[in-house]
């Protein structure tokens, strides 16, 4: 179970995540959100991200202009598209810029079924992208909404590897387990406040997924 922290606007927060074992940690350029930066804050806290800690930049409808300015600007590893971009659109704008890539899918418990939810996956991983984040649909937000959908959606035979968000916490993360996910990307669950992380939220989350991590684990030779 891999672990993604998004969401990030404040400098002691990432150094606490990265320290904590978080696999990746995300950075928003949507300016409607109220955890966006700008490419002046995210240089500055992409400094303090180590080595194997993977960077992501999270845009929404974004340019190619736009992009190859953020990416000559911030030294991101992976761009998360979380807007209406579709398989072609998702493919040439990493091109331009020379980057990994993932899809947010925002999956409608009233309308959306296992068979759409995995054409959907299928267009994007013909189109080359890395993984499929699903999230929850909202009429009027691209995400942060802190709200589930129907987790029965997910598929067991996705072409891609899959990442949950959407209303995890520390409390419930350990379900996740029962589900075919490759990872859980987090914000709302681990703040205090939007765009401020709360330590002691990211340590219980870190430590609830660490024991699913590990439990299972025997006989390992790391040497």
């Amino acid at each position: 179970m891999h672990v993604k922290f998004c969401g990030f606007t404040q400098l002691a927060d990432i150094q606490t995540a990265a320290q904590l074992g978080a696999d990746a940690v995300g950075l928003v350029f949507y300016p409607p959100s109220p955890r966006a930066v700008t490419s002046l804050q995210a240089k500055n806290l992409v400094k303090s991200v180590p080595a194997f800690v993977t960077v992501v930049a999270l845009v929404v409808n974004m340019s190619a202009d736009e992009l190859i300015e953020l990416a000559n600007n911030v030294p991101f590893d992976v761009i998360q598209f979380h807007g209406d971009e579709s398989p072609e659109q998702c493919q040439q704008l990493a091109k331009t810029v020379n980057k990994r890539w993932i899809k947010a899918l925002r999956i409608n418990t009233d309308s959306d079924t296992l068979d759409t939810v995995r054409a959907q996956i299928n267009g994007f991983a013909a189109a080359g992208a890395s993984s499929i984040l699903l999230d929850a649909y909202h009429q009027q937000k691209y995400g942060g909404t802190g709200a589930r959908f129907d987790w029965n959606l997910i598929p067991k035979d996705s072409t891609l590897p899959i990442i949950l968000a959407g209303g995890l916490d520390a409390q419930n993360v350990a379900v996740t387990r029962d589900f075919p996910i490759y990872g859980v990307d987090v914000s709302g669950g681990i703040e205090s406040d939007k765009g401020k992380k709360d330590s002691t939220k990211m340590r219980a989350f870190m430590k609830a997924v660490k024991h699913d991590r590990w439990q299972n684990v025997t006989g390992v030779d790391v040497s």
